[in-house]
């Protein structure tokens, strides 16, 4: 695999060789033509000749890399860059015949190609469109004709882990925790009750009744267990209006892929399209990670490569102190809206759990990360979550030339941010996502499948958070 780094880098060491070769080449030759002089003379000349030769040589190479590596180099990471986001992303990403007018007809050609591939991709995409609106209006009907019906309804795999659940179940599960689809069912209820109602059911082989008890034993649920012809488990839970609190609508939340629980294995050894992800964002007080606090924080959750709708996180956080003018003219959020919002205590507790067993993202991470890590303590969990930045996932499939600002980013990959949601923490942290999601195919592309090659990737761009940083 030949990132960036790597292909420029070859081209300096080349012109880096040249340089001493032909210097070193010159030395010897003034050296053997000093020794071979058939009267006496003085060695200064030829040592003030080698001097001169070896400063322009040295200058000449230089400036000749330099033009190489602007006019050659730079255009064949930008072409590779831009073949691979059509290949792998669908979208239209043609190269400037200008920007690499030194490369003869390739741009054209792979402009052509690139082209004819997309026209391919985009009658695919509109059929694929088509068939998605249909099945987004029936579930929109079947999420309407469920919440009528006072049953709250999760789907479990082989794993217990959650495949589905509709708005009751969602109720239900928030009293608890965030609901998310992949989380074990042990999260959030008593896994002695649902493993005493399988052996039950495995004796009778029907739909049995049980008691369901959350985690902490404080509530108790009248519910149903039945197995599915296939594999897992349907969890059916009455409920009444004083069970359920009034939350925003959600659609019905499901993922069907989620059916196979997938192998369990290290992260490192982990295809990254089989991992878990949450992308997230805060406004805060100021700049500094020491001296400044979150006033704003929101999440979403990526799964099998996909946005998981209706798992969404977005609240204030209550500073403890006055935000100053400055920042509220950058994210809007007031005084006002902070001062009956819960503490970064208690808001980073349940984030905590929104991204337990999740791969945390984030643009310029260790600005957010960092704001969560000085308050542990204050929360009473550990953020020991492996980290990606959107920063760096972007120096790797675009090279360390191109600029990784969200908004760059966002341009770069035909994602719109509404202007009245950039800088905010819901708008950010989702522009983050729709990032990631269309980064992952292109790191993909580029032959990274397992998160520790990602991370080993990654890790070769670190000094351009630093440079953001400093």
């Amino acid at each position: 695999m030949l990132t960036d780094l790597s292909l420029r880098f070859r081209i300096f060491l080349f012109f880096c060789f040249l340089a001493v070769a032909g210097t070193g080449l010159v030395g010897v030759a003034l050296a053997f033509g000093w020794s071979r002089a058939e009267v006496e003379m003085p060695i200064t000349p030829f040592v003030t000749a080698f001097i001169i030769f070896a400063f322009l040589n040295t200058g000449l190479v230089v400036t000749v890399w330099l033009l190489f590596d602007e006019q050659v180099a730079k255009p064949i990471n930008k072409l590779s860059a831009s073949m691979r986001l059509g290949a792998h992303s669908g979208l239209d990403s043609q190269v400037k015949p200008d920007s690499a007018r030194y490369l003869g007809d390739l741009a054209s050609a792979a402009n052509t190609l690139t082209r004819t591939f997309n026209s391919s991709v985009m009658s695919t995409a509109d059929e694929v469109a088509r068939e998605t609106q249909r099945l987004r209006a029936e579930r929109e009907h079947l999420t309407a004709i469920l919440s009528e019906i006072p049953i709250a309804t999760i789907l479990l795999n082989s794993a217990q882990e959650i495949v589905l659940y509709d708005t009751q179940a969602a109720d239900v599960l928030m009293q608890i925790a965030p609901p998310r689809l992949k989380a074990p069912l042990a999260d959030y209820l008593d896994a002695n009750d649902v493993s005493k109602a399988m052996e039950r059911l495995s004796d009778t082989n029907t739909e049995v009744p049980f008691k369901l008890h959350d985690i902490a034993r404080k509530k108790s649920f009248r519910a149903r267990l039945k197995a599915l012809k296939d594999d897992g488990h349907m969890i059916f839970i009455d409920v009444e209006a004083k069970d359920c609190q009034q939350v925003e609508p959600r659609p019905l939340i499901f993922d069907f892929d989620l059916m196979s629980a997938a192998e369990t294995r290290h992260i490192n050894d982990t295809p990254v399209s089989e991992l878990c992800f949450v992308p997230f964002d805060t406004e805060t007080t100021g700049l500094s990670v020491e001296k400044d606090a979150i006033v704003q924080l929101a999440a979403v959750r990526v799964l099998n490569g996909r946005i998981v709708d209706g798992e969404v996180m977005d609240t204030y956080v209550n500073p403890g102190r006055p935000i100053p003018p400055s920042s509220t003219k950058i994210h809007h959020v007031t005084d006002a809206d902070v001062a009956d919002a819960a503490d970064i205590g208690v808001v980073g507790r349940v984030f905590h759990h929104f991204a337990k067993d999740a791969v945390l993202v984030a643009h310029n991470a260790p600005f957010d990360i960092g704001f969560l890590r000085k308050s542990e303590a204050q929360m009473g969990v550990d953020w020991a979550h492996p980290v990606l930045d959107t920063v760096l996932l972007s120096a790797v499939v675009f090279g360390t030339t191109e600029e990784h600002s969200l908004d760059a980013l966002c341009e770069r990959l035909s994602i719109k941010i509404p202007a009245h949601l950039r800088h905010t923490a819901l708008g950010d942290a989702k522009a983050t996502a729709d990032a990631l999601v269309k980064l992952l195919p292109l790191l993909e592309g580029k032959g990274i499948v397992t998160f520790s090659e990602l991370i080993h990737e990654t890790k070769k761009h670190g000094r351009l958070l630093r440079d953001l940083n400093e």
